[in-house]
């Protein structure tokens, strides 16, 4: 947990409602205390990470985005390139969790600022055991910034 004994934030930006909730039930599963907020496209990221619009207003800053890359109205790589040009948000770490493995889209995430790639496998277990090691490496391992108002 945080140094705040706090669960962890952690801002799921996913358009597919089916790996989003396997998102969810792998985050439960695991050891670690996740407090997980799903939207779904960048457009909606932005609005919930400024605190804006209905439903917004009392969102954390999250201390983790998991973000998918092919999404409608605003895909991840342009919210990956608008959120690290943003001063208030940019040192927030992003890891790009996609069903891409196009070496082009891994390049690229890298050179927007991602933190990380990981491509979702197919197989729902193991899919389960990438979330479990996605958690045990940004929530023990890693060490983060302190959180700073938006």
């Amino acid at each position: 947990m945080t140094a705040s004994n706090t669960p962890f934030a952690v801002l799921l930006v996913e358009d597919d409602d089916a790996d989003a909730h396997l998102t969810k039930v792998a985050l439960a599963e695991s050891r670690i205390l996740v407090d997980l907020h799903r939207v779904s496209d960048g457009i909606e990221a932005f609005d919930f990470l400024r605190r804006q619009s209905a439903g917004f207003d009392t969102a954390p800053r999250p201390d983790l985005i998991l973000l998918d890359l092919n999404m409608p109205r605003m895909d991840g790589r342009e919210f990956l390139t608008r959120i690290k040009q943003d001063p208030a948000l940019c040192q927030i770490p992003v890891v790009v969790l996609t069903t891409s493995d196009v070496e082009q889209d891994i390049e690229r995430s890298y050179h927007l600022g991602a933190a990380g790639f990981v491509t979702k496998p197919v197989d729902v277990d193991q899919f389960m055991k990438a979330i479990d090691q996605l958690n045990d490496y940004w929530f023990t391992l890693v060490r983060l910034p302190p959180k700073s108002s938006p």
